[in-house]
């Protein structure tokens, strides 16, 4: 019983101001959740308005004859996946961004046992900076993608974890305040197109990577001029004099193995979503009739509808389960989870009717697609705030970042089978690729559903919630 005692006098030792149901001078939560929503708006702003660019930058510009060849250590690069053109445009873009969602592994537990949350984020969003300015430049193309890779480590699984760390153990507003949390993501999204892909396609490719710079800086500043209002970081242990973390306890490590039993389930679930970036942006490109006015609208502004779909859904969603949960009994975070599975697939279909009824030699008109945003942001508002929710409220608070880290492999596995399928865009049969991802959404809403009647028993979990075990 002296360790969980031990921690527990840590925690008063370092109070988190913020940890207090009775702030709520934030739309009813704490004020530092203000402060962490823009600042993740806006660095969501540069890496997505960078992310619409890449594949359309790469295979409409930089990887055409005469500008391939600037580029620093490329030919190996190319050597090892031994592709070209689109094909290898989506193997880069996949790998960039699997390992975009593997370093916060190392990000997080280099907050927990050297720098501290505060630090590494500064850290990361400074790095994250320089590469996007460094995307200007086509020789250091591939030192920008390096940049951007380790500066995203940083900082993603942290800020996160800093949202969590907000609210107490008992709090319910965490769930609501992750779904807050990705409004101002999808801010940032709705923005992104609309400024870095318009310059871009329309003015200049490194116009637009200039500007994801830009705003990098502007979230790097809204996140200094509100540290005051964040959590403490937990006392790292800098010497063998300094007192230890105390141990894990068993129902922490059973929370902890719960949540990794998760995450490649969860990777094959956000495989359709994540194509959004990547084979459907090329396959919009050339199928979707995007022509306004006599005015042929920019292909990323594709990624401006869905998040605006996408935010409006995350708001109607959160409403709906509020005005719910007031008279019926609210369903647990698996039950939405599945509940997302269902739609995400049915979005997928979606595309699959929009393969199937294109005229031969036309164009798609955007009615298939439209409803495919719709049924897939539906998904997207039940799977992934809600999981990272329910990551950040089991996760012991001994090693919260690092289990915040490792909620992110799922995304690295994810969008490096996104790389490997957006490869098949022009071998496959366009209702057989789409096929292929609603089969993928399916099968993870199945296995969630066997682990829930099987596995997950929510009430056995809720003591592992509290900070002392």
């Amino acid at each position: 019983m002296g360790a969980p005692r031990t921690y527990q006098r840590n925690e008063k030792m370092h109070p988190n101001p913020e940890a207090n149901p009775n702030d709520r001078a934030f739309l009813g939560h704490p004020k530092g959740l203000g402060y962490l929503s823009f600042s993740e708006a806006f660095e969501r702003f540069s890496y997505y308005g960078m992310q619409a660019l890449l594949v359309l930058y790469m295979v409409n510009y930089l990887l055409l004859p005469g500008n391939v060849e600037q580029v620093w250590l490329f030919k190996p690069l190319q050597s090892f996946f031994g592709l070209q053109g689109q094909p290898l445009a989506s193997a880069i873009f996949g790998t960039y961004a699997s390992l975009v969602y593997l370093t916060p592994i190392a990000g997080g537990f280099i907050a927990d046992r050297f720098l501290g949350k505060r630090r590494t984020v500064l850290l990361g969003a400074i790095t994250m900076a320089f590469g996007h300015f460094l995307m200007a430049f086509e020789p250091a193309f591939l030192f920008a993608l390096l940049c951007l890779i380790i500066g995203t480590g940083l900082f993603k699984g942290n800020i996160a974890s800093q949202v969590g760390s907000l609210y107490g153990p008992e709090d319910n507003r965490r769930a609501d305040a992750f779904q807050i949390f990705y409004l101002g993501i999808n801010a940032g999204v709705i923005a992104a197109p609309l400024i870095v892909g318009t310059l871009g396609e329309k003015v200049g490719w490194h116009w637009g990577f200039g500007a994801a710079g830009v705003g990098m800086l502007i979230g790097l500043a809204i996140y200094i001029s509100g540290t005051r209002h964040l959590p403490n970081d937990p006392p790292i242990r800098k010497s063998a004099d300094a007192p230890a973390r105390p141990p894990l306890t068993r129902q922490e490590w059973i929370a902890t193995l719960s949540l990794l039993a998760l995450i490649p389930v969860m990777a094959m679930a956000i495989i359709p979503n994540q194509q959004i970036f990547n084979a459907y942006l090329v396959w919009g490109d050339r199928n979707f009739d995007l022509m306004f006015l006599g005015t042929r609208l920019p292909t990323t502004w594709l990624i401006t509808l869905d998040a605006i779909v996408s935010v409006s859904f995350l708001a109607l969603v959160a409403l709906f389960w509020r005005w719910w949960g007031k008279t019926r009994t609210e369903p647990d975070e698996l039950q939405k989870i599945l509940i997302g599975s269902a739609f995400t697939t049915a979005g997928m279909f979606c595309l699959v009717m929009a393969a199937i009824t294109q005229p031969e030699g036309g164009k798609i008109g955007l009615a298939w697609p439209v409803a495919f945003h719709v049924l897939n942001s539906i998904g997207f508002a039940h799977m992934l705030p809600i999981s990272l929710a329910l990551f950040a409220r089991m996760a012991p608070p001994a090693i919260n970042a690092t289990v915040i880290g490792l909620y992110y492999l799922a995304f690295f596995a994810g969008n490096a089978m996104v790389g490997w399928i957006g490869g098949k865009l022009d071998s496959m049969v366009p209702t057989h690729f789409w096929l292929l991802h609603a089969a993928f959404a399916a099968g993870a809403g199945l296995i969630f559903l066997l682990f829930r009647l099987t596995v997950w028993r929510p009430k056995a979990v809720a003591p592992s919630l509290s900070p002392t075990g």
